[in-house]
């Protein structure tokens, strides 16, 4: 018994011992299961914010799938940030928890991290920095790591991530190896070896080797899990086929993306159908079939977010089999959708302005063009090319309003005058058929606006009555029954006759109303009449037509002047020979000037040589040797292969004769050698705004601010998009209003450079140079260094000795006494006791001078007043 009691008592204490033990463990357990909770939960969130962050780029990532999408969607950016700013909250916040738990819970002991989840904490560390676009931290993380957690289960993991930090540090040949070497030795994860061989893709991409990045973005779509990445991969694959010139296989790229559906998103599926599209063969293709396809996306109500792609590529296929107006109706479809791809509106908007162009719609060409450059990136290779374009449309916005007008204007005034007045009564009695029909319409609104709501408003066929006895207006046709039919006839008869009174003889004019009071407005309709409006009669325009010889011949120069532009923009600035061929060919038709003629056959054999046309060009090569046999171009002709750009006879040569002519001040020459040259060289376009340049500078000093501001003028408006008719307008718009005004400055005796002036008449040429070279040796044996002379020209009948004295007015009226003393001996440094009083002095000057300063002797030459500076008696001073 007793032995029984203490094998129980000896159970019990077993049980007692286990229980306690059971406690302790349990406490120790939810101890342990606290600390990883709270440590999981820091994470965790970091991870959700990281999740969330990811998911913004995504959604506000804007693929441009006119250009080779990258692997990854994020948007570097180049801009300088200061210390604490974050481009998404996020990140930033991803990266707090990450650090964190880090530093909460890191088990760091004997060099050895003890703690399973840290690398986790370092993953989303890192990665949170590579979103942040801090490239260098984020490396610094991954390869804490590969150095500190070589057998963690994110290992494969880190090192992708390495890999793409390395891609946007443009270590491609790096992130190449280092993925390599990772597929070759690790057993990896489906996900995990699709992103490795998807950036392995981005890095060959980056290299140019896009038949390498085929193969391994291939690798990507067949491995991930992901179906939105699959389908952006499959979409990329077919863009490096494309790129590659495959285009079969880019189109089975394509349709393995159309094939994944609602798989992935609808962007990509669209983007693959118009990018088969672009891919179809307009020869050999189903065209019909082509164009059903197109149609039923455009009615699927699910693509409506793509219509603006859709209408582009239908257009296209329009445009493509020569249905012009109908590709037109989808360019504007496609405007109309309010695409946000800029770059789609930027075709529309530039196939638009090629077709007006071809249209020869200048205007309407030059607006969408404008458009076109509002949606391009500025300084890019289209947009210069583009913007090259359009400004040269300018030139051809001019010249072919100048050409249209003047066309019509001289072919009206060579009709008879039967002919005249037939031409402009066809065009008045259109203006005339359409003003009634305006007045009627106008006329009906008017009274419908007058009728009671119920009349207003009823449909026909409504069933509704009026309270008078009759018929259904809808059902019935009898007039009286339309209540806005007979308001109109009141209203006419009361127009035409006025207010009657109901009685026999109504239509005799006595009998009318008298105290009937029409408003101001029947007064006015009343007043006015179609019939009577000049605006609708022949003679009208019959009578503005010029008669004047003087004026037409005007208006003929003007237009085969235009002509000859056009041909040369044509030609030389678009290439489009058959246009330029149709204006040098009408050039020569129109009986035009003896300049115009040599160069626009030139021209026309240039044209056929470059078309391969030899029998037109032989015809153009031997009129001008036969019947300009002494023209430039006849001698370019017999000897092709000599360089006559540098010959005496060149234009080039020419006019650096007359630039130096200019320089030396021969502006009397100068003008009269830029006239012929100017009649010479009419055809060529690079010199001929040169030799004008040239002449109204010539003409501004030789004849002052008046004429030269009207010869620059007219530079400008005769050459606007040369670059001397660009200088004269800036000259024009700058300097003009700097140095119009001709006030002469007065108080100015202590300003510095002064000058000493002796006029001479420019017959006096001899007198002039004798006393400049005169007064030179004097200066030199006085050794004023800074003193110069020149001799100016003022007109064309005077001229001057100037002497810059570099002083103020005292220097220079001592320098002239000192002159028409002739005592200008220099005895600086000289001993008096040995001086030789009997040298011979310098002759003195007994010619009449003044002294000026130099901005009122600015004011006089440009202004040529020096007649109104004598009579203010401002600084003269004349010798005896």
């Amino acid at each position: 018994m007793g032995k029984k009691i203490s094998q129980i008592s000896l159970v019990l204490l077993l049980v007692m011992v286990g229980l306690a033990c059971s406690r302790k463990k349990n406490k120790f357990v939810n101890r342990a299961w606290h600390d990883l909770t709270t440590k999981n939960n820091t994470l965790y969130n970091g991870r959700l914010a990281f999740d969330k962050g990811k998911e913004d780029i995504i959604q506000s990532y804007n693929d441009n799938f006119w250009e080779l999408l990258p692997v990854e969607r994020m948007i570097v950016s180049e801009d300088v940030r200061l210390p604490n700013e974050v481009l998404n909250q996020n990140f930033d916040r991803a990266e707090e928890k990450a650090v964190k738990a880090i530093q909460r819970h890191s088990m760091l002991i004997d060099n050895k991290e003890r703690n399973p989840k840290i690398d986790e904490a370092f993953l989303l560390l890192g990665k949170a920095r590579y979103f942040e676009q801090r490239f260098v931290p984020a490396l610094e993380a991954f390869n804490y790591i590969l150095y500190k957690y070589p057998t963690s289960n994110t290992i494969n993991h880190a090192k992708v991530w390495r890999a793409k930090t390395n891609l946007r540090l443009d270590n491609n040949d790096k992130a190449i190896e280092d993925l390599n070497r990772m597929i070759e030795q690790e057993f990896m994860k489906p996900q995990d070896y699709a992103d490795a061989v998807a950036m392995m893709a981005q890095a060959y991409i980056n290299l140019e080797k896009k038949d390498t990045a085929v193969t391994y973005i291939t690798k990507a779509a067949v491995h991930t899990k992901k179906n939105e990445e699959r389908g952006r991969y499959l979409y990329i694959k077919g863009q490096l086929l494309n790129e590659l010139g495959y285009k079969d296989s880019a189109n089975y790229a394509f349709d393995q993306v159309i094939d994944l559906n609602r798989r992935t998103p609808r962007k990509y599926m669209m983007n693959a159908y118009m990018a088969k599209a672009r891919n179809f063969n307009y020869e050999n293709g189903n065209k019909e079939e082509f164009l059903e396809l197109l149609t039923d996306l455009e009615k699927n109500r699910e693509n409506r977010p793509f219509l603006d792609k859709i209408y582009n590529q239908k257009a296209v296929y329009f445009k493509t089999l020569d249905s012009t107006d109908l590709a037109i109706e989808y360019y504007n479809k496609s405007l109309r959708t309010k695409s946000t791809d800029k770059y789609l509106e930027s075709i529309n908007y530039y196939t638009l302005g090629d077709i007006s162009f071809d249209r020869k719609e200048y205007a309407v060409s030059g607006a969408y063009y404008d458009s076109t450059l509002q949606r391009m990136v500025v300084n890019s290779k289209r947009y210069r090319v583009l913007k090259k374009k359009r400004d040269n449309l300018e030139d051809v916005i001019l010249y072919e309003g100048i050409a249209r007008t003047n066309d019509s204007i001289l072919t009206v005034v060579a009709m008879s005058p039967e002919e005249r007045t037939a031409y402009y009564a066809a065009y008045t009695d259109k203006l005339k058929n359409k003003a009634i029909e305006a007045e009627k319409a106008a006329e009906i609104a008017r009274i419908k606006g007058e009728l009671p709501a119920e009349q207003r408003y009823r449909q026909p066929g409504s069933g509704f009555t009026t309270a008078t006895k009759g018929p259904n207006a809808g059902e019935g046709t009898f007039y009286f029954y339309n209540q806005t039919i007979v308001a109109y006839g009141k209203t006419a008869f009361k127009r035409t006759y006025g207010n009657r009174e109901l009685q026999d003889n109504w239509r005799v004019s006595s009998i009318a109303n008298p105290s009937a009071v029409s408003t101001v407005e029947e007064k006015k309709k009343e007043e006015y009449s179609i019939d009577k409006d000049p605006a609708f009669d022949p003679q009208t325009y019959v009578a503005q037509l010029p008669s004047d010889p003087v004026i037409l011949d005007s208006l003929k120069t003007d237009r085969n002047f235009a002509y000859y532009q056009l041909g040369v923009i044509y030609k030389e600035k678009f290439q489009e020979y058959g246009l330029a061929i149709d204006k040098f060919e009408g050039l020569l038709t129109n009986d035009p000037e003896e300049r115009l003629i040599v160069p626009s056959k030139y021209n026309l054999y240039k044209i056929y040589v470059l078309q391969g046309n030899t029998l037109k060009s032989n015809e153009y090569m031997q009129d001008i040797m036969n019947n300009h046999g002494e023209s430039r171009y006849a001698k370019i002709l017999q000897n092709p292969n000599q360089e006559l750009e540098d010959d005496q006879n060149s234009s080039k040569s020419i006019y650096n004769k007359l630039y130096r002519d200019f320089q030396n001040q021969q502006y009397a020459s100068v003008i009269r050698d830029s006239d012929r040259m100017i009649i010479k060289f009419g055809g060529d376009e690079d010199y001929l705004p040169k030799f004008e340049l040239l002449k109204a500078q010539a003409i501004g000093r030789y004849r002052g601010f008046q004429a030269y501001k009207e010869a620059l003028n007219y530079v400008s408006l005769n050459y606007p998009q040369s670059p001397e008719g660009k200088k004269a307008q800036m000259i024009y718009q700058i300097t003009i209003p700097q140095i119009q005004d001709n006030v002469f400055l007065t108080a100015t005796d202590e300003l510095d450079n002064h000058k000493l002036v002796y006029t001479f008449s420019t017959f006096g040429e001899n007198q002039a140079q004798a006393l400049k070279e005169n007064i030179e040796a004097i200066i030199k044996e006085l050794r004023y260094d800074k003193m110069k002379v020149s001799l100016d020209v003022y007109t064309k009948d005077e001229q001057f000795v100037v002497v810059h004295t570099n002083g103020n007015r005292l220097v220079a009226e001592g320098l002239g006494e000192l002159l028409s003393l002739g005592k200008t001996e220099d005895t600086r440094g000289v001993d008096l006791t040995k001086w030789d009083r009997k040298k011979k002095y310098h002759e003195k000057v007994e010619n009449s001078y003044f002294t000026i300063a130099s901005p009122n002797y600015r004011i006089v030459q440009i202004h040529k007043n020096l007649k109104d500076y004598d009579q203010k008696g401002l600084e003269i001073e004349e010798t005896e």
